[in-house]
């Protein structure tokens, strides 16, 4: 077996990987291994990402979820997210620290890419969370959050805002570090058994 240079990474992405995230070379190698495997395009498309999502999430419907996360990773607006924007998206849904994770949580929730997010935006992606949580864990959840609505209300009430104001991300990132609750809500954790 010769070395193939198709399945190997250029030297440059993975130097550039290497300092955006904290994978190490031989990780981010065998992820790129996975990846050609499961993607000999070197593409993943919208489905595709959504079918990883649902392995992650057996219980729930992840459907809609992984559609906001696909689009918040393709940052060329191409439709599908080549290795590189994959490996970010691993990266910042797992393991980033908190402000990468906060500016990742923004563009999620900024669903028309505008450079703001609005309350509506807010309510679609507490919807979309609300899909990924299993109904006995819903049955669960404190009063004032056991809807996407309620969800979405105590979440922009973090932010001080009115249901008509809109919100930079220097505001959201603030708001959330501010408030234990707020990063709590932005996210769906999976309860640890």
């Amino acid at each position: 077996m010769g070395n193939s240079t198709s399945s190997a990474l250029s030297k440059e992405i993975l130097k550039d990987l290497k300092l955006t995230t904290h994978f190490t070379e031989d990780e981010i190698s065998q992820w790129y291994e996975n990846f050609q495997k499961q993607c000999p395009t070197g593409r993943i498309t919208p489905e595709e990402f959504e079918q990883i999502y649902a392995r992650f999430f057996p219980d729930s419907d992840a459907k809609s979820y992984a559609r906001h996360v696909f689009r918040s990773f393709d940052t060329n607006d191409d439709g599908t997210l080549d290795f590189k924007e994959y490996i970010i998206a691993l990266h910042m849904t797992s393991t980033g620290e908190p402000t990468r994770k906060l500016e990742w949580a923004f563009s999620l929730f900024d669903v028309d890419k505008n450079g703001y997010i609005n309350k509506t935006e807010v309510t679609e992606i507490c919807q979309a969370i609300f899909k990924l949580i299993p109904k006995e864990e819903q049955a669960k959840l404190p009063e004032d959050e056991n809807t996407p609505e309620k969800r979405a209300n105590k979440l922009w009430s973090y932010f001080e805002k009115k249901d008509n104001e809109r919100l930079a991300e220097g505001e959201f990132i603030q708001g959330v570090i501010e408030n234990e609750n707020a990063m709590r809500l932005i996210h769906y954790e999976p309860a640890k058994e």
